[in-house]
């Protein structure tokens, strides 16, 4: 099929390389040589229209000066460095390149870079029925992110990958220093965190027209593979439980299939669902029961009768489904069939695609902060999502007695919950705090109830069962130290959700962090 994307232009690539060159300039990266020569070997790369010629054994070869007999189960080099690129990459983009207009990200699960514009598509919707329907398109594949089609790099491009790797091997990294670890109260030991398995994943964004990085640097492309059903823009300006309501303002309605090629093997499947149609103040009107579909993979049922704004508690609201154990057919395709079953039409707004754990779910790991933060032991926290209520805050105070300091350098506090989607099972959960809103030598004394308005208390809930109650964080570790706190045993309600709510008795409840993992 040929391409439906224009060719960019002088200009366009010009802003792209420019763009490369400020990131380079800046103080986070001139700090950081190693990190500097790996972005520019990326994004050279892909400028070059080399795209798929970065793979994790050239990088080694190439940029890391691994020998040829490089074993990536046995060497992380690549996806550790790849990591941290992301992670100062993120910290730029808060700070001093806030404001520029393209951003440069490594989407997970790749290492070819993207150039993306910041602002985002707010198409109007039509006025009379609260959404804009387009016609049915036609079935897309998606193309090879070398596919970005940018203009191929002249011998200066190629001077500076030379010039880079020359500069790498005199810049050799330096060993990170070892630092202690203090003890706090239930820490996790590290056997029993699980990583994120490593393979091909697949994000589509139904009904929508073009691909877009999320706030955790995750690709998604336009929609593709389907047959049948229609492609459906809401008007909707706000969706709960997400940092990227584009996801949820597009999606795919009717009767309709996703026929999707996938390489033999195990994965895990999340669905992805809005109503931004029904609900009392939505243009559709009604509320449950207005519409009822139901979901299979491959002739199996993964949802039956579901009802969107039933399952997720309320209309625009963000609602996931998750799905373990998900394989392709004897053909190579994932089949999924959305059928109308009564009142309404079926529906979804994205389809995600991650290499699974056999019999069990991925582990989920989430800081309080607008961008996905990457810890030095190379795992993969994302940035906020399944909240609702709340705000975040974040400082640069660095926690004492921790071994990630950073982890802590935001929170989100008030009266607030995370619906986080699992698959039935038992689960072990962990919470992180910190306390910085109150000092210890600046609280005030206690009241007749004992309460001193100094004080944070706050009591926390797993589907309407009591976690903790009367969290005081600078009463049981001091200012600036972190607290940690695990609870097993913990199971999914109906929907499939772990319902964490932080419920404020004085001041407002906070948390940093949260880990889910399979038990």
């Amino acid at each position: 099929m040929p391409s439906t994307m224009a060719e960019p232009s002088t200009v366009e690539a010009e802003s792209e390389r420019a763009e490369l060159h400020a990131v380079l300039q800046s103080d986070l990266f001139v700090r950081s040589p190693a990190l500097a020569n790996l972005l520019s070997y990326l994004c050279e790369k892909t400028l070059a229209g080399e795209g798929d010629q970065i793979k994790e054994y050239s990088l080694a070869v190439d940029v890391f000066r691994r020998p040829d007999t490089f074993d990536q189960d046995a060497d992380s080099i690549v996806r550790v460095q790849v990591n941290r690129l992301r992670k100062r990459l993120a910290e730029f983009y808060s700070g001093e390149g806030a404001g520029h207009r393209l951003h440069i990200s490594i989407p997970v699960g790749h290492y070819v870079s993207v150039f993306q514009e910041t602002t985002e598509d707010t198409a109007p919707a039509d006025a009379g029925q609260g959404i804009t329907k387009s016609e049915p398109s036609p079935v897309l594949t998606p193309l090879p992110l070398v596919r970005k089609l940018w203009l191929l790099l002249g011998p200066i491009g190629l001077l500076l990958l030379l010039l880079g790797g020359a500069f790498l091997a005199r810049n050799r990294q330096r060993p990170r220093p070892i630092i202690s670890q203090v003890s706090q109260p239930a820490t996790i030991a590290q056997s029993d965190v699980v990583s994120l398995p490593v393979g091909d994943e697949l994000r589509i964004s139904a009904g929508g027209t073009r691909s877009f990085v999320d706030r955790s640097g995750k690709l998604w492309l336009p929609d593709a593979y389907f047959s049948g059903g229609t492609a459906v823009r809401s008007a909707a300006a706000y969706i709960w439980r997400t940092q990227d309501p584009t996801l949820y303002r597009t999606s795919r309605q009717g009767d309709f299939s996703y026929n999707i090629p996938l390489k033999l093997g195990n994965y895990e499947l999340h669905l992805h669902f809005a109503e931004t149609f029904y609900g009392p103040e939505d243009a559709g009107g009604g509320g449950e029961g207005s519409r009822i579909m139901t979901v299979s993979a491959n002739r199996k049922p993964l949802l039956v009768d579901f009802d969107v704004l039933a399952d997720a508690g309320g209309g625009r609201t963000a609602d996931v489904r998750v799905f373990t154990d998900i394989s392709p057919a004897d053909d190579g395709l994932l089949h999924l069939n959305f059928s109308s079953v009564k009142g309404g039409r079926a529906m979804v707004s994205a389809i995600e695609l991650l290499p699974g754990i056999r019999g069990q779910l991925r582990p989920v790991r989430i800081v309080a902060r607008d961008v996905p933060y990457y810890s030095d032991d190379s795992r993969w926290w994302s940035a906020d999502m399944y909240f609702e209520n709340g705000q975040l805050r974040e400082t640069e105070e660095p926690a004492a007695s921790s071994d990630d300091p950073e982890l802590y350098t935001s929170e989100r506090w008030g009266h607030f919950s995370y619906a986080i989607p699992v698959t039935p099972g038992k689960y072990a959960v962990t919470l992180y705090f910190i306390e910085r809103s109150f000092r210890a030598d600046h609280g005030q004394p206690p009241t007749d109830s004992g309460i001193s308005s100094g004080m944070r208390l706050f009591n926390v809930f797993c589907n309407r069962k009591l976690l903790l109650r009367d969290v005081n964080i600078l009463q049981e570790v001091g200012e600036n130290r972190p607290l940690v706190r695990k609870f097993t045993g913990l199971e999914p309600n109906a929907q499939g959700k772990l319902l964490l709510e932080f419920v404020p008795t004085h001041d407002y409840a906070t948390v940093s962090a949260i880990e889910v993992v399979p038990q």
